[in-house]
């Protein structure tokens, strides 16, 4: 255990400062990539919804990329520099991007080009992705873990709720003007900007005079995780939460702008509202988690999801208003899951083998939510091709896709009620 007198030190506050920045920074970026940002984009390229909605969801296939963290943190000799290089790489390619419009090719290929970008970007993101935390964590009061990634959360969201407002003014003001390039070449640029202040943040974090990670057979790894029953019923855990979310999420980008008719500017308005809520529980859930613990707190968070996704089934065309009532409580309820999901990982797997439990976890639950995705894709299809229509009642795809996601997150709030919450957990 680290003495308490390195956490008060200026190196280790610094690191602390400088992490929260390269979480906003990095928060940023993913804002312009997803939802109504990325469905314009996508939607200016001619590429259908139910392929928008895979393409959103692409987020979850690529956590299946942090398998290879179990081989390649065994090699890694300076946590520092490789973290830095794959996670500046992301940022860059998510910035090519807002190009692709440019290039003189087919949809088709265009579309190629989309999910590859989009796929490797991930990839160089979520390979470094739990690395970064246990490095950039190391340096938190154990016993403050929570309450930190709460205060991450909030500088986040209150710089975030200017950015958004900010950069959706000004693209609706590119596309009144009937020039959308000019509102991609925009975005490129701020992503680009964001990308040398990520930059700049992950040197300012302090490196390790021992960086060389210890040696683990796989086998170890295997019998610490798998053969962990604790560890099995987070990965359950995961996996639930990323059928239901992924079954919806994805496709809500392209039914707010394209079905619900409402404007970018004012789809970032309400990110911005439901953010401020999410600022203003983030401090109180983070301080229920250090009391509870991380499962409790995972446990209110996807209570309030469900709810969340219960209103989103009677949302449509008449009655749009409803998405801000969902967009406030799936926000809430993700100050509840967010960070509590990954620190639960350190209440029932030993921290020698938290790099590798995080990425298994993250790896089974990111795929299984990506081939939920395929499947909501098909289901999206299939009921617009029928004019709306679902055993003869009038209803829009996404509606019926928010009730199996009140359903499956409903399942989940009861298994970790009456199993999860039952084991004992570590204190480490």
């Amino acid at each position: 255990m680290v003495n308490e007198e390195f956490f008060d030190s200026k190196a280790y506050k610094r690191s602390r400062s400088a992490y929260i920045w390269q979480c906003t920074f990095e928060y940023f970026v993913s804002l312009l990539v997803t939802d109504a940002f990325l469905a314009k984009l996508l939607s200016n390229m001619g590429i259908s919804d139910s392929v928008i909605g895979i393409i959103s969801s692409l987020i979850s296939f690529a956590f299946l990329f942090q398998l290879c963290t179990i081989f390649v943190v065994q090699k890694i000799t300076n946590v520092k520099r490789i973290s830095i290089f794959f996670d500046s790489l992301s940022t860059l390619l998510f910035m090519s991007l807002y190009f692709l419009p440019f290039l003189n090719v087919s949809k088709e290929a265009k579309t190629a080009i989309v999910i590859g970008a989009i796929t490797l970007a991930y990839f160089s993101k979520y390979i470094v992705a739990s690395i970064i935390f246990k490095w950039a964590n190391s340096y938190v009061d154990p016993g403050k873990r929570a309450s930190y990634s709460a205060i991450k959360e909030m500088v986040s969201l209150a710089t975030g709720m200017i950015f958004t407002f900010v950069v959706g003014y000004i693209i609706d003001r590119f596309e009144a003007l009937d020039n959308m390039e000019g509102g991609f070449v925009f975005i490129a640029i701020s992503i680009f900007i964001l990308s040398v202040c990520n930059f700049v943040s992950l040197i300012l974090i302090k490196g390790k005079k021992e960086e060389k990670t210890k040696q683990v057979p796989i086998k170890e790894v295997l019998e610490n995780t798998f053969g962990n029953k604790g560890f099995r019923n987070v990965v359950t855990m995961s996996v639930i939460q990323n059928v239901a979310v992924y079954m919806t999420v994805g496709f809500l980008g392209i039914y707010k702008t394209k079905d619900l008719l409402i404007s970018v500017g004012t789809v970032q308005i309400i990110n911005i509202v439901a953010n401020g809520f999410r600022f203003a529980f983030s401090m109180p859930i983070g301080k229920y988690s250090n009391r509870r613990g991380f499962t409790k707190g995972a446990e209110l968070g996807f209570s309030i999801m469900a709810i969340a996704f219960l209103s989103m089934i009677f949302c449509n065309k008449n009655t749009w208003w409803i998405v801000i009532i969902y967009t406030v409580l799936y926000n809430v309820g993700v100050a509840g899951t967010n960070a509590n999901m990954m620190n639960i990982v350190y209440s029932y797997v030993k921290t020698d083998y938290f790099v590798q439990a995080s990425a298994i976890k993250n790896s089974i639950g990111g795929i299984v939510g990506f081939l939920t995705s395929l499947v909501a894709g098909k289901i999206l299809s299939v009921i617009q091709a029928n004019g709306n229509m679902l055993f003869g009642i009038t209803v829009n795809a996404q509606q019926f896709l928010a009730l199996v996601s009140f359903v499956l997150m409903t399942t989940l709030v009861m298994y970790i009620h009456f199993v999860v919450s039952k084991r004992e957990i570590m204190k480490q």
